[in-house]
């Protein structure tokens, strides 16, 4: 077998932007990126585990076991459900990582298509960028933010109805995508997996203004996407529908023009969705969110929550300091502490072979 080392690199993401709630997002420019090595090995060598290590955002949360790793665990329901057992011997994985957990910033998302990459390279599966996205899906399984860190820009995206055994196997339990491997698990613990339908996402991307940047002004607390899913309600009004399509429309055309207009976009980034149920759980939000105004802040366009929070998004072509800290001045009042980042609208997720250099 001969030597390789390559590198996977994904993108942070924000969801929504407002008005697009489980339906839009955008890849912006923090990143996790992996550092894989898969050494030479003959069949007569013991077979050695692979070797994880990790640096950055949450290197003190994150398991160095691969089998229960996020994106190890991902990378390997790829391999079985494609006949490869195992990883090869001796795979050694670094992670550096930019993104913070549990802030609204895609950190899931990217792990898990920096797993769905993973495998497929590891497996030499050539996958298409539809299939890879299935993948990702069975896990995920909401497109916005795997959707954005997968092919990057601003992307609408959609989970297509299935047929009736498509859908059967697409509401699969979690568990049985990725179980939790016991302490006792055998080498051939887990190795039939559920296989994904084909097609289950599909996407489009926008345009985007390149003069648009992103403020993520990001409070020093998480918040679980499960807990913030579990204060919107099962029902809304028509009203609240609307309000909420007719924005999105609006939006996803303006973010593309030059140069932007700033009434426009600030108007389409409202929300009656989920921010309003979300604002007990981030306190300070609705004053953000309402207080920093293009009239007050020259520059910005429009303000959100990112994902599903506590990080909020401000997108802006100037002005950027004054925006965050006068929301870090808000924030204080509520003992909250917060940094902030200026990014770029970036592509999607990136594979490259690292050729070493003759001496």
């Amino acid at each position: 077998m001969v030597p390789r080392v390559f590198t996977i690199r994904v993108p942070a993401t924000s969801a929504n932007i407002g008005p697009g709630f489980d339906v839009v997002g955008l890849s912006l420019s923090l990143h996790l990126t992996l550092t894989v090595t898969v050494p030479a090995t003959s069949q007569d060598s013991p077979y050695q585990p692979p070797s994880l290590t990790y640096s950055g955002e949450g290197a003190d949360e994150v398991p160095l076991d691969a089998y229960k790793n996020l994106t190890t665990r991902v990378a390997l329901y790829v391999l079985r459900c494609h006949q490869v057992k195992y990883f090869p011997s001796g795979l050694a994985i670094h992670t550096k990582n930019e993104i913070p957990f549990g802030r609204g910033l895609g950190s899931s998302g990217a792990a898990v298509i920096a797993g769905v990459l993973l495998g497929n390279e590891l497996g030499q599966l050539n996958l298409s960028t539809e299939r890879l996205l299935d993948f990702a899906l069975m896990v995920e399984r909401h497109p916005d933010n795997v959707t954005a860190a997968l092919v990057g820009g601003f992307v609408g995206s959609y989970l297509k109805e299935l047929d009736e055994e498509a859908s059967e196997a697409a509401s699969v339990p979690l568990s049985e995508v990725l179980p939790e491997y016991p302490l006792d698990a055998g080498e051939d613990w887990g190795l039939n997996p559920p296989v994904p339908p084909f097609g289950i996402g599909h996407f489009v991307r926008f345009g985007w203004s390149q003069s648009i940047k992103a403020v993520a002004i990001i409070p020093r607390f998480e918040l679980s996407t499960a807990k913030a899913r579990g204060v919107l309600p099962t029902m809304y009004s028509r009203k609240d529908l609307v309000f909420n399509l007719q924005r999105l429309a609006v939006l996803t055309t303006a973010l593309a023009q030059s140069p932007p207009d700033p009434e426009l976009i600030y108007e389409a980034m409202k929300d009656r969705v989920h921010q309003p149920y979300r604002k007990a759980l981030i306190p300070g939000l609705p004053e953000v969110t309402s207080s920093i105004t293009p009239k007050t802040h020259p520059g910005l366009l429009g303000i959100c929550l990112s994902g599903a929070g506590p990080t909020i998004l401000a997108l802006a072509t100037d002005g950027f300091e004054a925006i965050a800290e006068d929301a870090r001045t808000i924030f204080k009042e509520q003992n909250i502490e917060i940094d902030w980042k200026v990014l770029e609208v970036v592509g999607g997720s990136m594979v490259h072979d690292v050729i070493a250099e003759t001496p």
